[in-house]
């Protein structure tokens, strides 16, 4: 099998975690707790100020054996990170003769797995991360979960292009059950009814408490993450009554619920940052709140929430100056009505009102701030993925790539606003680009089929080049640690050497989702890769130490070991 070197130092994921992880910083504090806390936009363990990078690793409770999970645990350590985001979750409609799962959910009952291949599992994970020195943020479901459209629930679907590829279950971040599975699995129809269905809040209860209370006295747990990228619509319909503050009250119910469970962890939703600035708040902001020190000048500011305004002004300004520059470089092509010598915008194009788009209308059922001020809520999360969303117009002066890095950056900045408004730590929990080389990987989190394989009909070259991820990851990166987020989780982590057997995660002969990606392998092969669903920055190795550095510099002298 050709080395993919998924782990090695020089791999992108390793170099980029071991230069921006950063170490606890003594500071004065009033109380010590072993686990972590909170104090304002910041978050602390032991009486230390806490900033950390780590890593996605959905699949890793589901590795064979205990070994492999030892070693991809200390291989995370090792390069840096602090924090490592697993599944903490496993749901299956009918129960699987090999592999991990945690809870069958069928016909509308739930039987909790505890056994050895069941959430024994996860206590390893535990266990074996506190022993590397390393946190975990327990995501306890999915959003997403494309196989409840199947009558069964089924978790092995054909995958590729003209050529059928079957995976094993758990092999994609969005096999592990969730939301849906629950809906169809009680007989319910609208993919929201997860949040209002009293019978399924029930049975999620029961889950979460089974594994809250496992680790209530565990300092190896970061958070509890409700849910991951939770909001009204997925791939069961969405009901006409779904509204963000459908999904705000669900988070509010469930933070409440867990708390009083566990009074020692940090709770957060997992959501994808999306807000609504018109919105009414169940949560609202305290109108005057008190002036916050400048990050960069040590001068006294105000914080306030993101506006309808200020988006609009601020995107008019950029179109304009992005305009003005391309005009300058000879790149710029005009369209509209030539009157008198100026150019005038065409009356369609005049009709057209400004509008925030859907990551700031409320489009998805979520306010991201009205979360984020839930008292139980402990810090707010979001998520930067342009190749599966979009965060503002693009703008024809520039190119595609320019577009996703700068809407990016500004993702990143009305994030940071937002959670400065609310005052409490903000964590981008997960961020990713597709190059070219992984293209044939890439499978969007809501389907079960590789768009741009070369196995298909049509084939679409698709993704940046290595360099251009690299330079991405660097400007997005130093954006998060200017604005002093106090953590960033990168998507997401790439193991090989893992012990194979047939029917699980890693299965003899998978070596990637479709035939274009796949290696020269064997089914009777005993050792696999991590599954990589086209974010697994194996490829890009060159680059990448300007990264660290500028990781490294951008971290301020204070909060450096």
């Amino acid at each position: 099998m050709r080395d993919r070197r998924w782990f090695t130092v020089g791999g992108v994921v390793a170099l980029l975690l071991s230069g921006l992880a950063v170490a606890t910083v003594p500071t004065a504090k009033r109380g010590s707790s072993p686990f972590v806390q909170t104090d304002g936009t910041s978050f602390t363990v032991n009486g230390s100020k806490f900033k950390y990078v780590g890593t996605n690793s959905y699949w890793l409770p589901a590795l064979n054996t205990e070994q492999d999970i030892w070693n991809t645990l200390g291989n995370i350590s090792a390069v840096g990170a602090k924090v490592v985001r697993v599944w903490a979750f496993n749901d299956v409609a009918t129960t699987p003769s090999t592999g991990t799962w945690f809870q069958l959910v069928q016909n509308g009952t739930v039987s909790i797995n505890d056994g050895p291949n069941g959430l024994q599992k996860l206590d390893t994970v535990v266990q074996m991360a506190q022993q590397h020195g390393l946190y975990v943020t327990m995501t306890l479901t999915n959003n997403w979960y494309p196989s409840a459209s199947n009558s069964t629930g089924s978790s092995l679907q054909s995958r590729g292009g003209t050529t059928e590829i079957t995976l094993p279950r758990n092999y994609l971040s969005n096999d592990y059950g969730g939301m849906d599975l629950y809906v169809h699995q009680f007989g319910l129809q609208y993919h929201d009814q997860f949040y209002t269905d009293q019978a399924i809040l029930n049975a999620f209860q029961n889950f979460t408490s089974q594994v809250v209370s496992r680790y209530v006295n565990s300092p190896a747990i970061f958070s509890w993450e409700l849910a991951d990228d939770p909001r009204c619509n997925s791939t069961l319909p969405t009901s006409s009554s779904c509204t963000t503050e459908t999904i705000t009250e669900w988070h509010a119910t469930m933070a409440q619920y867990i708390r009083s469970i566990d009074p020692n962890h940090l709770i957060s939703s997992g959501n994808q940052g999306y807000m609504c600035t018109d919105c009414p708040k169940l949560y609202p902001l305290n109108t005057t709140p008190a002036p916050q020190p400048s990050p960069s000048q040590g001068s006294q500011k105000r914080n306030v929430p993101v506006t309808t305004e200020q988006l609009l002004r601020k995107r008019a300004e950029t179109r304009r100056l992005n305009r003005l520059a391309a005009k300058l470089a000879g790149k710029l092509k005009e369209d509209g009505i030539r009157v008198r010598g100026r150019w005038a915008a065409t009356g369609t194009r005049r009709q057209q009102a400004p509008e925030v788009g859907s990551a700031y209308d409320g489009s998805y059922g979520v306010d991201s701030q009205d979360i984020m001020n839930i008292p139980d809520i402990n810090f707010g999360t979001f998520q930067l993925f342009p190749d599966q969303d979009s965060y503002a117009p693009n703008d024809s002066s520039l190119s595609s790539y320019q577009n996703s890095v700068n809407s990016g950056v500004d993702w990143i900045k009305n994030q940071a606003q937002s959670a400065a408004a609310v005052g409490k730590p903000l964590v981008m929990t997960a961020f990713g680009l597709v190059t070219q080389d992984n293209a044939a990987d890439f499978v969007p989190f809501n389907m079960t089929t590789a768009p741009y394989t070369s196995d298909s009909f049509i084939f679409i070259a698709y993704g940046v080049t290595n360099q251009q991820q690299t330079d991405a990851y660097s400007t997005w990166l130093n954006s998060t640690i200017s604005l002093n987020l106090a953590g960033m989780i990168q998507y997401q982590w790439g193991q090989q050497n893992l012990t194979a057997e047939a029917g699980t995660v890693i299965s003899p002969g998978v070596t990637g989702i479709t035939l274009s990606s796949r290696q020269v392998s064997s089914n009777n092969d005993t050792t696999g890769e991590a599954p990589n669903d086209g974010y697994a920055s194996h490829t890009n190795q060159n680059g990448v130490t300007q990264i660290i550095k500028q990781g490294s510099d951008g971290i301020a002298p204070d909060v450096k070991k």
